[in-house]
C-alpha cells in the first residue's frame, strides 16, 4: 500500500511547479483587458494546441471517463465520438471570428454577436447563460481535484480542503497572468497528462490481467453487458440509442461554442495557426483511450470505490505499487483538473465583465480598470463554483452533459452572426431565450421529456425555429453595417 506522505509530497511539488510556470508569463502581457483576456493576440501553434486540448482534457477525462467505463461500459465511448468531431465547426467559424476580432477589437464571443446585430441585450443574456454553464463545469474540476487528494491521503485531506488547496494555486496564477498563464500551464500540464495516461493505461491491465486482450476476454465472460453498445444507463439498465446519439450530437454542436474555446479565435497569432490547431486537435482524443482501459480494469477489481468516479485512485491506493507512481498519477489528475479549471475561471470572468458590464450595461471603465474588475470576478466565480462542488454529490459526467445543454444554445446565434444576411438581433435574442428556457425545464424535470432525447436538443430546435421566424418579420435596421461586418468575416 503506497505511502501517503510520498504521494502527497509529489503532488505538492507539482502544484509548486504549476504556480511558478503560471506566474512567470504575467510579466510579458500588457496591463490592459486585451492583454489579460486575449494575450495581446500573440499565441502561437504550440500554446494554441495545448490551451485547446488540455482545456478539454479535464478532471472529467481522468475521473469521469474511467468512472463511466467502469460503471457503464461502452457508454463511455460517446466521449470519443464527440471529441473527434467536436472541433470541426470551428475550422469554419474560427477564422471568420478571428478576422472580425482583429478588425473590431473583440475578445469574447458575445460582444461579437452583440456588435453584429447592434443589440447589447444579446451580450447580457449570453453572459448570464455562459456563467451558468461555466459554474457547474468548473465545479466538476474542483470536485475532481478534491476526490484525488482525499483518496490518496485516505481521507486525511477532506475533499473540500483538497479542492481549496488546488484551486488556490489556480486562482493565484490566473489573477497574475491571465490567458498567458493559462496557456503556459496548459502546455506543461498537457505534456504531463499525455505521458501519464498512456503509462497507467498500459501498466494497469498488464499488472491486473496480464494484458489488455485478457482483460476484455474476462469482462466478456463475467460482465458482457458492459461491452454491448450503447452501454448502460444511470440505473444500470441498457442505455437507449436516442439518449446516446443525442448526447453525442449535443456535445459535437456545443463543443465549438464553449465561450472559453471560442475565445481562442481572438488570441491566435494568425488564421493559419488557428486552422492548424483545429486539424491537430483530434490527436488529443488518443489520450482518452488509455483512460477508458483503466476504467475497464476496475470492473473485476477485488473491491469497489464509494463512487464510480473514484475507481482510478481507488485501485492505485489498494495495490502494491510504488508510492512514486501513485504520486505521479495524483499530479496527473490534478493537471487534468487545473488545465480546464483555469481556462474556465478566466473565461467566465472575462465574459461577465466584457459582455455583462461593458457591452450590455454600457459601462465605460478604462482598459486597466476592466482588468481589475475581471480579476475580482475570477474570485467570485471560483467561490460560487467551489460551493457547488462541495454540495453536489452526483456524477461528474452528468454535470458536464447538463452544462453542454446550456452552451449549445449559442450555436444558432453565433453561426448566424458570421454567415447570415437575413438573421436579426430580435431573432437571435428571442431564440436564445426560448431555447435556454426549454433546456433548463427538461434538465430540471427530465420526466417531462416525451422522448429519451438530450435536453439540449429540445432547446435547440425551438431556438433555431424562433430565430428564423422572428427574423423573417423583423428586418435589419442597417443592412450596410451588416454587409460590412460579413465582408470582413469572409475575408
Amino acid at each position: 500500500m503506497p505511502s501517503s506522505y510520498v504521494v502527497l509530497s509529489v503532488s505538492l511539488a507539482y502544484l509548486v511547479a504549476s504556480l511558478v510556470i503560471g506566474m512567470w508569463p504575467g510579466r510579458k502581457a500588457s496591463g490592459t483587458a486585451e492583454g489579460y483576456v486575449a494575450g495581446d493576440r500573440s499565441l502561437g501553434l504550440v500554446l494554441m494546441y495545448f490551451i485547446t486540448g488540455a482545456t478539454i482534457f479535464s478532471a472529467f477525462a481522468f475521473l469521469g471517463g474511467p468512472g463511466w467505463a467502469y460503471s457503464r461500459g461502452a457508454a463511455a465511448f460517446y466521449i470519443l465520438g464527440y471529441g473527434a468531431l467536436g472541433f470541426v465547426p470551428f475550422y469554419f467559424l474560427g477564422p471568420r471570428a478571428a478576422r472580425v476580432g482583429r478588425a473590431y477589437g473583440f475578445v469574447t464571443q458575445a460582444e461579437m454577436v452583440a456588435e453584429r446585430f447592434r443589440m447589447p441585450a444579446i451580450a447580457g443574456v449570453m453572459a448570464v447563460v455562459s456563467v451558468i454553464a461555466f459554474v457547474p463545469y468548473l465545479a466538476l474540476q474542483m470536485k475532481g481535484a478534491g476526490y484525488v487528494l482525499s483518496a490518496v491521503t485516505r481521507g486525511g485531506i477532506p475533499e473540500w480542503a483538497g479542492a481549496a488547496l488546488v484551486y488556490g494555486v489556480v486562482l493565484a496564477y490566473v489573477l497574475r497572468s491571465g490567458v498567458l498563464g493559462v496557456g503556459w500551464t496548459n502546455t506543461f500540464q498537457g505534456i504531463f497528462m499525455m505521458a501519464l495516461a498512456w503509462g497507467l493505461g498500459l501498466y494497469l491491465p498488464h499488472r491486473l490481467y496480464g494484458g489488455v486482450g485478457e482483460m476484455f476476454r474476462r469482462i466478456a465472460v463475467e460482465r458482457p453487458e458492459l461491452l454491448k453498445a450503447p452501454g448502460l444507463a444511470y440505473d444500470g439498465s441498457p442505455w437507449n440509442w436516442g439518449d446516446y446519439s443525442t448526447a453525442v450530437i449535443v456535445s459535437i454542436i456545443g463543443f465549438s461554442f464553449w465561450p472559453h474555446l471560442f475565445m481562442k479565435a481572438f488570441t491566435s497569432r494568425d488564421e493559419r495557426t488557428l486552422r492548424r490547431t483545429v486539424v491537430l486537435y483530434p490527436t488529443f482524443q488518443i489520450f482518452l483511450v488509455p483512460l477508458f482501459l483503466i476504467g475497464f480494469c476496475g470492473v473485476l477489481f477485488a473491491s469497489a470505490p464509494d463512487k464510480p468516479d473514484q475507481i482510478l485512485p481507488h485501485m492505485l491506493m489498494n495495490m502494491e505499487i510504488p508510492a512514486l507512481l501513485v504520486g505521479l498519477f495524483c499530479a496527473g489528475a490534478l493537471a487534468a483538473s487545473m488545465s480546464s479549471g483555469d481556462a474556465m475561471a478566466h473565461a467566465a470572468s472575462s465574459i461577465a465583465i466584457r459582455d455583462g458590464v461593458v457591452r450590455a450595461l454600457g459601462a465605460t471603465p478604462d482598459p486597466h480598470r476592466q482588468r481589475t474588475l475581471i480579476r475580482w470576478t475570477v474570485v467570485a466565480v471560483m467561490v460560487a463554483s467551489y460551493v457547488v462542488a462541495v454540495i453536489y454529490q452526483g456524477s461528474l459526467v452528468f454535470l458536464l452533459l447538463s452544462a453542454y445543454g446550456a452552451v449549445v444554445q449559442f450555436a444558432p446565434g453565433v453561426t448566424a452572426c458570421l454567415f447570415s444576411r437575413r438573421a436579426t438581433g430580435e431573432g437571435v435574442l428571442t431564440g436564445l431565450l426560448v431555447g435556454s428556457a426549454v433546456t433548463v425545464l427538461f434538465v430540471a424535470y427530465p420526466e417531462l421529456k416525451p422522448w429519451p432525447v438530450h435536453a439540449g436538443i429540445y432547446g435547440l430546435v425551438p431556438n433555431l425555429v424562433t430565430l428564423i421566424l422572428v427574423s423573417a418579420f423583423r428586418r435589419s435596421g442597417d443592412p450596410e453595417k451588416d454587409e460590412a461586418f460579413l465582408s470582413v468575416a469572409s475575408g
